[in-house]
């Protein structure tokens, strides 16, 4: 490769970068304004402000799996640009409708949905395109920096949200979501284009059993998606509970939940950074074991916060969680983008978050009966311990005896 290939690519990627990160601020944002929409403005229940929560990652059960054929049998590049247009006309329309005052719920619970099917899409294409901008040495790097840039957002957007929401208000915070997705799609727009391969003409389920498969007979694949399915079900759970806990247990401003929530970004960004030195001193396998036993010790002091005085019980184990399934992730990711044949890459990622995303919606969805039936404090306590499962899940398996997640090959 020349020098000038070298320096095109490098500008390719930060281009990708940039997109990715003024969406995923702008979505940030939305984290803490859509709840506080439902909360303050159409004055929703409980279940209706976890049933919303699970709403925005449903799409996972829906289209997991058959987003990867999709993103193997269409351009990746167009197929994201379509979908930050879709997302930005859905959340654009929440302020519209209440600037009309013909806002309701359902309308939330359908804006939801169909940004979560968008970002399904999005989110596959997206992980298939960048093997395609960085060789494979250095894709630890790359998704190393995108994790950070990830956490710096999780931390910056909720923060910025909580401000604004007490300057303008929640509803109109969401303009700017719906500007960000504009944003990305005609950054994203100036990327060269990546036309899949033509596919044989093979039915669909064929494709996502061949998918499937492959990643449930992986020695190291499988229960590494099982691990990321208990943290993300615990996660989506804790993420459904925190606002409610906050506002009506703990008696906290919108300023102050959004700092909270906050603390999961910087966690998230502490993870990122730590990820390679960590996996490189202890190796891979081990970096996530150690990292989400420290990180499930942690959560358990986050039902210890009981007003004002003492919030930091809960930003401290929001971090230490956080950290712990960003190193995770980071290492899982890079271990499936480079162990996965070319061919499956898309499938196997699809199969992946299908499985451990499909388990958001549901983790909200039971945050909600939870809270419901025995209270928020008790709920809370619930979920927390429920972080202790997933190094559990690799303690129990063929990850235990790894030092790193490549040692195993099929």
């Amino acid at each position: 490769m020349t020098i000038t290939q070298t320096a095109t690519d490098t500008r390719m990627f930060w281009r990708f970068w940039f997109s990715s990160t003024v969406s995923r601020t702008g979505s940030n944002i939305t984290a803490v304004a859509l709840p506080l929409v439902a909360l303050s403005t159409l004055d929703a229940s409980i279940f209706q402000v976890t049933l919303l929560a699970a709403a925005s990652q449903a799409a996972w059960l829906l289209l997991g799996l058959p987003a990867g054929v999709i993103a193997q049998k269409v351009p990746l590049r167009g197929l994201q640009v379509s979908m930050d247009l879709v997302c930005a006309v859905a959340m654009g329309s929440i302020p519209v409708a209440w600037w009309l005052d013909h806002l309701t719920f359902g309308h939330l619970l359908f804006t939801a949905l169909i940004t979560s099917l968008a970002t399904v899409l999005f989110e596959i294409a997206n992980a298939t395109y960048l093997p395609a901008l960085v060789s494979k040495d250095e894709l630890t790097a790359r998704n190393s920096l995108i994790s950070a840039t990830e956490a710096v957002t999780q931390t910056g957007g909720p923060s910025v949200s909580g401000l604004l929401i007490k300057i303008v208000g929640a509803v109109n915070v969401l303009v700017i979501d719906s500007i960000s997705y504009l944003v990305s799609a005609v950054v994203l727009w100036t990327l060269p284009e990546r036309r899949p391969k033509a596919l044989p003409h093979v039915p669909m389920g064929a494709l996502i059993r061949e998918g499937c498969a492959f990643v449930m007979r992986h020695p190291v694949m499988r229960p590494c998606v099982i691990w990321a399915t208990v943290n993300n079900f615990f996660t989506a759970a804790l993420m459904a509970l925190t606002p409610l806990y906050l506002v009506r247990e703990a008696g906290s401003s919108p300023t102050v939940v959004g700092l909270v929530i906050a603390a999961d970004g910087v966690g998230s960004l502490m993870g990122s950074l730590i990820a390679g030195r960590l996996s490189a001193r202890v190796g891979t396998a081990r970096a996530i074991i150690v990292s989400g036993v420290f990180g499930g010790a942690l959560a358990l002091v986050i039902p210890l916060t009981t007003g004002q005085g003492n919030i930091g019980f809960f930003i401290v184990g929001n971090a230490a969680v956080a950290a712990a399934v960003v190193i995770g992730s980071i290492l899982t990711r890079t271990h499936r983008q480079v162990e996965s044949p070319p061919e499956l890459l898309s499938r196997v990622m699809a199969t992946v978050r299908f499985i451990s995303w499909g388990a958001l919606p549901l983790g909200a969805l039971v945050s909600g009966v939870l809270a419901d039936s025995l209270g928020l404090r008790p709920a809370l306590w619930t979920v927390c311990a429920g972080f202790l499962l997933a190094p559990l899940v690799l303690m129990t398996s063929t990850v235990r005896k790894l030092r790193d997640l490549s040692e195993v090959r099929v």
